[in-house]
């Protein structure tokens, strides 16, 4: 079974009981933080989603457990499962193939409900190109020229943003930091980190 859940806990620790069997599980994408979609789960779903890394739910309608994706191919790679508090919701991290919602959209809830900011989309495109390397892509090109090459952009960026803030207009400033901050985007990637990393930091250090 991959071990989805944090170290310690097993499906044995689910409170299943407390809602006659059933526990909601939030989806939530990996990359991104957007929230995708709200399923429930039995023991057996959570069991199958561990086995198979493939987030798998329970049709209170149909009475039966059924894995996203298993008609449509928009399947939910699942990363991580998270259990709350009360051990009664889980959190599940997860990658979609494809859009998550039955509507075609990419979440259940609407792009203007997202929690997720554009910024963490942008690390999500980033690293499907690391993964992907498609021909073209200026960010594939970057991966490419390797960790210097990167490095380098990322310092060129950052003096243009601070000559920027001195002498130019609100514009010129917020472009220029667009581009650092793609840029320091894709270095993070280029040494297998990401904005959450770098959101942990930030984090830690505000505690």
């Amino acid at each position: 079974m991959t071990r989805l859940l944090p170290e310690g806990l097993g499906v044995a620790d689910v409170d299943f009981a407390k809602a006659g069997g059933l526990v909601p599980g939030v989806v939530q994408h990996a990359r991104t933080g957007q929230v995708l979609m709200v399923g429930f789960l039995d023991e057996g779903a959570l069991t199958r989603t561990l086995e198979t890394g493939l987030a798998t739910f329970f049709s209170r309608s149909r009475g039966q457990r059924w894995t996203k994706g298993e008609t449509s191919g928009n399947t939910l790679a699942v990363e991580t499962v998270e259990l709350d508090c009360d051990r009664d919701t889980l959190l599940l991290h997860a990658v979609p193939a494809g859009p998550t919602c039955h509507t075609g959209e990419d979440t259940c809830f609407g792009a203007d409900a997202l929690p997720g900011s554009f910024v963490h989309e942008l690390d999500g495109v980033v690293a499907a190109r690391h993964e992907e390397m498609p021909e073209g892509s200026y960010t594939s090109s970057l991966f490419s020229g390797g960790l210097r090459r990167i490095a380098q952009k990322v310092g060129e960026e950052g003096v243009e943003t601070a000559l920027a803030a001195v002498v130019q207009d609100d514009e010129e400033l917020l472009g220029e930091s667009a581009d650092l901050v793609y840029h320091l985007l894709v270095l993070l990637r280029s040494r297998g980190l990401g904005l959450a990393d770098l959101e942990g930091v930030l984090r830690q250090r505000h505690a």
